[in-house]
């Protein structure tokens, strides 16, 4: 963080930088598209997840495409809007904590008792706002991944996994505390995939899973 600064007088700004991140990042859009389009609630289908990958399974691309992009979205205007508005000294912590409160508030949205979504499409969002080729890195890994080995779960675990690798080669390193940060909350909140990807039994893209 920046040296010399009056942290105890930028509280308002670390606040609302905190509420603000939080409530962009509690917007469950696959939950809302899902009932715009007349599928029910999402938490009924497949895996019973708000993310893109999860609206997927309900056979409506379009779905699955604006989750995607809403919830990659969620998490970009977070960091820009924390940068922008913030400070010129700490803007760039600001947007740090933009994207880490968006990001929480993804993955334990109030308005659904704290049970969200697993944070990739937002993860894909904040490092696109942080650092762009990072987050083009991102994407191409999980395409290729993808494409290899047809698994969801595994491409974005793998992705994950190499963008804090990513940052430190590419010299961003006030980034990387925060990339390990979100890389452990995305492995915690995969445990269960990680579960199935061991035993075999996970499914892969493309298919219907039934709830």
């Amino acid at each position: 963080m920046p040296q010399g600064i009056d942290w105890a007088g930028a509280s308002p700004w670390l606040l609302g930088t905190i509420f603000v991140g939080y409530l962009l990042g509690s917007i469950p859009f696959g939950l809302i598209f899902t009932r715009m389009a007349g599928l029910g609630d999402i938490r009924d289908i497949g895996s019973g997840n708000i993310g893109a990958t999860n609206a997927l399974r309900t056979g409506n691309k379009w779905v699955a495409g604006g989750t995607f992009i809403c919830d990659a979205g969620k998490g970009a205007i977070a960091v820009l809007l924390a940068r922008h508005f913030g400070p010129g000294d700490i803007a760039p912590t600001l947007g740090l904590i933009a994207g880490a409160a968006a990001f929480l508030g993804h993955l334990f949205p109030v308005w659904l008792g704290f049970k969200g979504g697993k944070g990739i499409s937002t993860f894909i969002g904040v490092n696109l706002a942080l650092y762009w080729p990072v987050g083009l890195l991102f994407c191409a890994t999980w395409l290729l991944v993808a494409a290899i080995f047809r698994y969801s779960s595994l491409s974005a675990l793998v992705a994950t996994t190499l963008t804090p690798v990513y940052l430190f080669f590419l010299g961003q390193t006030f980034i990387l505390p925060l990339s390990i940060f979100l890389v452990i909350l995305i492995f915690i909140a995969h445990r269960d995939n990680i579960g199935r990807l061991l035993s075999g039994t996970e499914s892969r893209i493309g298919s219907s899973k039934s709830s």
